[in-house]
């Protein structure tokens, strides 16, 4: 049976919506969206009717290209004000019954239920591992037999009214929220790999009007941080120096300039018209610097929040949002962040541009908590199924594709 995800993330620039399809353990893309947001700022809802708007068009451009309505999704949200709670829970089992998902979902139950922080609410449970008896460090305990099941866990809390004003922005228009998770985690489980799962290292997604900063410990989450930055602070350079509008800045930035100028050059120019209506000129080099300079500003204080965040030495940092994209990125983060520096990259079929991470990440963490908690799950009906399968085969991409490639592991571990 074929099993399909649609994640959407209400970002301050773009709504944008990825519907993938889990087949024989590789992860397929259907279709995707990225639609300009309006009365979002800063991740966080100002305007209910607009940020409704750009949702509901978000989700007609995917529905066209499938032929079947969605109605089920899971999202995110920002990590404003966010805290990690470490919870530990314990069961008693028979012995000569085998542990299934029940008692895995009864066990991270019990977990949440001994921590509570006023007013906000969980968001996620992360387990760290499982004791069985004697046995310690257990990932997944489904399948065997003991007496008693030990959790070590971080809980995952938000104020309420993070949580509650996306949830019913979605309902609003009609969708049914699944799941919720951090932004943070949807960047980490986008461009993670088993090198890194038993390291310390910190995300960095550069945002449109915010950068974030997750630190994980061994692939767990444990603190998180934000910067006012972000990749609109590079237009608004761009649109001050030369005198253009923010969708021309952007326009600029996006497709002309390069991340670092080492390689820009001063001879490849663009013409463009600026606010008075004068065309001018703007050379590649001129504007990679100017792009160059927000970007190593940025990163320097993403490097200042990780400091604050532990002082521990991290083993990696990962670069994803939408700004990673840009050509000679990674020039830039290794100048300023050192070796240990990668850009994320989610290089697939159909989706290579990084502000897209969180989406595919959600559905990773959505998948990978389905298989712990041993259930089965689709987000469309057995109709809309056959609807896809008779009408879309064109639009799905191959098992074998570079995404399966990049995903597979995490249903086959």
């Amino acid at each position: 049976m074929k099993h399909v995800y649609t994640s959407i993330d209400i970002g301050s620039d773009t709504v944008k919506v990825v519907v993938c399809e889990l087949f024989q353990n590789k992860l397929n893309l259907l279709a995707t969206s990225s639609i300009k947001s309006k009365g979002i700022k800063k991740g966080l809802i100002t305007d209910v009717y607009e940020a409704s708007e750009s949702v509901k068009k978000a989700l007609n451009e995917v529905e066209q290209m499938l032929g079947i309505q969605i109605k089920k999704v899971i999202t995110s949200i920002p990590g404003y004000q966010a805290d990690f709670v470490m919870v530990n829970g314990a069961i008693e089992l028979n012995r000569e019954e085998i542990i299934d998902g029940k008692d895995v979902t009864d066990l991270l139950q019990l977990a949440m239920k001994e921590k509570t922080v006023p007013n906000k609410e969980m968001v996620t449970v992360i387990p760290i591992d499982f004791t069985l008896d004697e046995k310690k460090g257990i990932k997944d305990p489904k399948g065997m037999q003991g007496s008693n099941l030990f959790v070590r866990a971080v809980m995952v809390m938000s104020p309420k009214k993070n949580i509650y004003s996306v949830v019913n922005l979605l309902e609003s228009v009609g969708l049914e929220v699944i799941d919720i998770s951090l932004n943070s985690i949807g960047d980490f489980y986008s461009v993670r790999d088993k090198d890194i799962k038993d390291l310390v290292g910190a995300v960095i997604n550069i945002g449109y009007e915010t950068t974030s900063i997750a630190l994980y410990n061994k692939g767990i989450l444990v603190k998180n941080s934000m910067m006012g930055m972000g990749g609109k602070n590079i237009d608004n350079d761009l649109s001050y120096i030369y005198k253009l509008s923010s969708e021309d800045a952007s326009r600029v930035k996006e497709r002309f300039a390069l991340a670092s100028k080492n390689y820009a050059s001063v001879n490849d120019t663009m013409e463009i018209t600026d606010k008075t209506g004068e065309v001018i000129k703007i050379n590649q080099l001129e504007a990679s610097e100017i792009v160059m300079s927000r970007i190593e500003e940025i990163l320097v204080l993403a490097r200042k929040e990780i400091n604050i965040l532990t002082k521990r030495e991290v083993d990696y940092i990962l670069i994803t949002g939408g700004t990673s994209s840009m050509n000679n990125f990674s020039l830039i983060a290794e100048s300023v962040l050192g070796k240990v520096a990668m850009v994320g990259d989610i290089r697939m079929i159909g989706l290579r541009n990084n502000k897209f991470s969180t989406n595919v990440g959600n559905i990773v963490y959505f998948i990978n908590k389905l298989k712990l908690k041993g259930r089965d799950y689709t987000m469309i009906s057995k109709s809309d199924m056959e609807e896809l399968s008779s009408t879309k085969k064109s639009s799905i991409i191959s098992s074998e594709s570079m995404l399966g490639k990049i995903f597979g592991y995490f249903f086959s571990e």
